[in-house]
């Protein structure tokens, strides 16, 4: 019986995917990104085992909220994809049992054809873009953002629905060129029905300390809401250019 490592839930999330949703948090990732605020589930490993039916069990009381408000189920991390198995046949279940919709939260990092299972019973994808620029990404996360790109482009290719969104820190997302080459990037994508800037904060720093691990970004203030605003407009600047016809 397939179990996955899940590090935690929530009943009543509002801001991943459409309506009220049930978020399970997969436990793993391999990209460290310096302002992660959830670091204790970098290990895949960890966390509660749980049985698809022992997290539909969890799901159930709940499913009017979900149904009456146009939600559902969106599995974050972490990064959920590492655990496609487990992901996929969950999403299955939900389906067929209760025909809710499926959200997948992910940075991308993974190969699609690898994960076709998974994201044919995912209605709509997540992605999150940590920055446009190659070496600037490494210097962030530890990896390229190369497979993230290539993600994006296969959704696009292949019709799938995705909400963009990018964290926005403080000296290492503000600089005009990156941030109208990310527009450019999105311009050129099918299938986006959202993008969405998420300004950096430091509600993590504690989970850092707790494990023993010193904050890369200590000190960085979370952006104005003028540099957010200016991020926007840069953004749908570079967009404009490139914009597809969907």
């Amino acid at each position: 019986m397939i179990k996955g490592h899940i590090h935690s839930m929530e009943t009543f999330g509002t801001v991943d995917g459409p309506g009220i949703r049930f978020v399970l948090f997969m436990q793993g990732c391999l990209l460290k990104c310096q302002y992660c605020h959830n670091p204790d589930t970098w290990a895949l490993h960890e966390g509660k085992e749980m049985t698809v039916e022992e997290v539909l069990a969890e799901i159930e009381p709940y499913l009017n909220y979900y149904r009456s408000s146009g939600g559902g189920l969106t599995v974050s991390g972490g990064e959920p994809t590492l655990q496609s198995h487990f992901v996929a046949e969950l999403f299955k279940e939900v389906k067929n049992r209760w025909n809710l919709h499926t959200t997948l939260d992910s940075n991308g990092f993974n190969e699609a054809d690898r994960i076709h299972q998974l994201l044919e019973v995912t209605d709509l994808v997540l992605l999150d873009i940590k920055h446009i620029d190659d070496e600037k990404h490494i210097k962030l996360t530890g990896k390229s953002n190369e497979r993230t790109l290539r993600t994006a482009q296969w959704l696009s290719e292949n019709g799938r629905k995705m909400w963009i969104r990018h964290v926005y820190v403080p000296g290492i997302h503000d600089q005009e060129e990156d941030l109208i080459n990310l527009g450019r990037f999105i311009g050129t994508l099918s299938g986006v029905e959202k993008f969405e800037i998420l300004p950096y904060h430091q509600m993590g720093i504690y989970k850092w300390e707790a494990l023993g691990k010193e904050y890369p970004l200590q000190g960085v203030p979370s952006p104005t809401e003028e540099e957010v605003q200016r991020a926007y407009r840069l953004i749908e600047e570079g967009r404009k250019q490139t914009a597809v016809v969907s």
